[in-house]
């Protein structure tokens, strides 16, 4: 079974708001391939499904694994609240180095 089906891809990018071009752009692959693996008319290398997936989990979502239900996806933050998580850790240096009482 791949690592990614063209229904995961397409509900993951529902789920954290990405259109196809920003997929596109956030993975590195072809917008004309992924338009392609979406539609189900091809299916990429494990490569190209890698890089769409670990793009798509950069974006917020969270792929469930296939545990008798069926694989499946969920958010884990929403594009606002991860933009405000990556400003967070860039600072007061790290969470070592905080001295509060």
């Amino acid at each position: 079974m791949p690592i990614l089906t063209p229904e995961l891809c397409h509900a993951a990018r529902a789920l954290v708001k990405a259109d196809q071009a920003l997929l596109s752009e956030t993975s590195g692959v072809p917008l004309n391939l992924l338009r392609r693996f979406e539609s189900g008319i091809e299916t990429p290398p494990q490569g190209v499904l890698s890089a769409l997936k670990f793009a798509l989990e950069e974006l917020g979502a969270v792929f469930l694994p296939e545990e008798g239900n069926g694989a499946g996806v969920r958010l884990k933050f929403d594009r606002e609240e991860r933009q405000e998580i990556v400003g967070w850790e860039g600072e007061g240096g790290s969470a070592a180095d905080d001295n509060v009482i």
